[in-house]
């Protein structure tokens, strides 16, 4: 039940941050849950990963290239996921921020 609650939260994560970021586009609910679905499997098992293998420059660039990792992943998921699209690399680390704080905001309700 508590991981039909957090997909559920991320799906209404991505919505409100699909509203909100110009250059994204989800085309239905069912398109934000698949997407929801395919973030969390790719933060799940390749997000590591790639963290490992960056952490070079990720110490460099002091923790930025963090947030390219990030936007890599997100358009992983633009490949993946048919019915969603970002336009730019400033609306996908956008997009990425807006569903970390929404999810954040609305996960503190679960806990």
């Amino acid at each position: 039940m508590n991981l039909l609650i957090r997909l559920l939260i991320s799906t209404l994560a991505i919505v409100v941050a699909s509203k909100l970021v110009p250059g994204v586009f989800v085309e239905s609910w069912t398109t934000a849950a698949i997407v929801a679905i395919v973030l969390g499997i790719l933060n799940t098992f390749l997000k590591p990963v790639l963290q490992i293998l960056a952490l070079p420059i990720t110490i460099l660039t002091l923790g930025i290239f963090y947030f390219v990792i990030n936007v890599f992943i997100i358009y992983l998921a633009t490949y993946l996921v048919d019915g969603f699209a970002i336009s730019g690399f400033i609306s996908a680390l956008i997009f990425g921020l807006v569903v970390s704080v929404v999810s954040a905001i609305l996960g503190m309700f679960l806990d």
